[in-house]
């Protein structure tokens, strides 16, 4: 028995409605799904839940959805927020790729004085955050932004939210497990630094920032992306969904 093709799809979903699919989206159910009229397909939209839907009408490159019933109710993924620096392209897909599977709520990037001054394709890193919810039966999506600078974003840290700093230094820091073990929090931000890591300017600010938990990932200096898995691996651990 054939697995029902899952789609993000960015509208509302009720029983009943029509749903003309991108070309993009129709290309991926026919020509590499294989699928054909009168078979299921999975939506959701971040919002209402899942729905089932069948396939009503291929035509040439238009495909149509009707959707039926839903089958789970929406739910959401635990308060955890993710901000990085921009890096290397491929490595930052794979960090907005990961995060999406690993739960992350937001996605924050953050420019530092090291980080390399270079565009982000926010188009691009929501499209593979979709399609990494698609694939991981995730239910919503995590918000990406731009957040300006650290010095900023920082200021603006709520009271109320834990800061889990990873810093590379290795100075007056605390293994990340036993720090997360010992400081219940529903509300956490992950912050990694850039491939040239935080000045001490930035450590120090960062550490006196309210809620701040300053903490190493272990003996050897990770990148960025390794750091990112290793992390939110820990958090959802101790106070995720996991």
């Amino acid at each position: 028995m054939k697995v029902p093709p899952r789609l993000y799809i960015d509208q509302p979903l009720h029983s009943g409605q029509d749903i003309p699919l991108a070309l993009e989206a129709a290309h991926y159910l026919t020509k590499v799904m294989r699928r054909r009229v009168g078979e299921n397909v999975r939506l959701f939209n971040g919002k209402d839940g899942e729905w089932q839907s069948k396939i009503a009408q291929i035509e040439r490159r238009q495909v149509v959805l009707g959707v039926e019933n839903q089958l789970l109710q929406q739910i959401y993924c635990p308060d955890v927020e993710l901000a990085f620096a921009p890096i290397k392209r491929s490595r930052q897909e794979f960090i907005v790729e990961k995060a999406t599977e690993l739960g992350v709520r937001n996605m924050q990037i953050i420019n530092t004085e090291y980080t390399s001054q270079k565009p982000v394709r926010l188009e691009r890193l929501q499209t593979i955050s979709i399609e990494a919810a698609e694939q991981t039966e995730r239910m919503d999506l995590p918000s990406i932004v731009q957040a300006g600078d650290l010095k900023d974003w920082l200021l603006e840290f709520p009271t109320d939210r834990t800061l889990v700093f990873c810093d590379e230094s290795g100075t007056d820091t605390v293994p990340i497990l036993p720090a997360l073990q010992n400081h219940k929090s529903k509300s956490i931000s992950i912050l990694i630094g850039p491939e040239g890591g935080f000045s001490k300017q930035e450590r120090d600010l960062i550490a006196q920032t309210s809620g701040a938990l300053v903490v190493s990932l272990g003996p050897r200096i990770l990148r960025s992306d390794t750091a990112v898995v290793a992390a939110l691996s820990m958090v959802q651990a101790v106070h995720g969904d996991w």
